[in-house]
């Protein structure tokens, strides 16, 4: 069986869009080699994608997906490297379906990278060029305009909290908190990651009860939740816990950042 069929065994659907021939063989293989940290492999088939992309959309799409590859690594430089790239479309055609929506995705994909890898201050670029291109959007619906001004807010908490500034991080969960309530139809979705924001600046800060009590009330079942889980345990002392829920994340089968800090992350903790 050659590399392209046995990625069938590892395809899930994708977290995070991945634009047109996001689901193409070649991509599916190159994610399944990813999964399984066989990177150099997985970077071949992305460049081989690339190369042979017949449209420009199609070879946006697999710029975004080697971005996430280097993800894989906590690679937050050569993410930024390709999420840029697959950006380029987006900017230079203006005719590309949402172009500032997905120019706004891209960048915060990117971010989102940058900041679990520890580089903040490229994070806090990176979520302030998103924020800014989703607000481009010509006749942009209300709901949308507060949906961008809540992912950075709620950026901002988590950078202000990885500085250790707690009231400042608070400042930003109150403000992000405010902008959710006052939607109308995104409100139930957006609402589900307000106890991951609570959680996080509350591990951040050092309250690690807190952080559990959080954590406890966001997405199960999301891999980067299941990590901060993990975390939180092994703060509190309990490292089979810990252990249990790290080995939950490490099994995740996802192509998005969540994903790909989970699996570089429980690399590291499991062995």
């Amino acid at each position: 069986m050659n590399r392209i069929a046995i990625a069938a065994l590892f395809a899930a659907p994708l977290a995070y869009a991945q634009g047109p021939g996001g689901g193409s063989p070649l991509l599916r293989s190159a994610n399944a080699d990813d999964l399984t940290a066989k990177f150099k492999e997985a970077r071949e088939l992305y460049q081989q994608a690339i190369d042979e992309a017949a449209t420009l959309s199609a070879k946006s799409a697999a710029q975004r997906q080697l971005a996430m590859s280097y993800a894989f690594e906590g690679d937050c430089k050569n993410t930024v490297k390709y999420e840029d790239l697959a950006a380029g479309y987006y900017r230079d055609n203006a005719d590309a379906a949402d172009r500032f929506y997905q120019q706004g995705e891209l960048y915060d994909e990117a971010a989102r990278v940058c900041i679990d890898a520890g580089d903040l201050a490229t994070a806090e670029e990176y979520y302030k060029k998103g924020r800014d291109a989703g607000l481009k959007q010509p006749d942009i619906p209300a709901d949308r305009v507060k949906l961008w001004n809540f992912r950075y807010e709620h950026a901002l908490a988590r950078l202000a909290a990885r500085r250790g500034k707690k009231a400042e991080a608070e400042e930003h969960v109150f403000a992000a908190a405010r902008l959710v309530d006052g939607m109308t139809s995104l409100k139930a979705q957006q609402q589900a990651f307000l106890p991951y924001l609570a959680g996080y600046v509350a591990f951040y800060t050092g309250d690690y009860k807190k952080a559990l009590q959080d954590f406890q009330q966001a997405q199960q079942n999301d891999a980067f939740i299941q990590c901060m889980i993990g975390e939180t345990y092994e703060k509190l002392g309990d490292k089979d816990k810990a252990m249990e829920y790290y080995r939950k994340a490490a099994s995740v089968q996802g192509h998005n950042p969540p994903a790909a800090y989970a699996k570089w992350f429980t690399r590291k903790k499991l062995g």
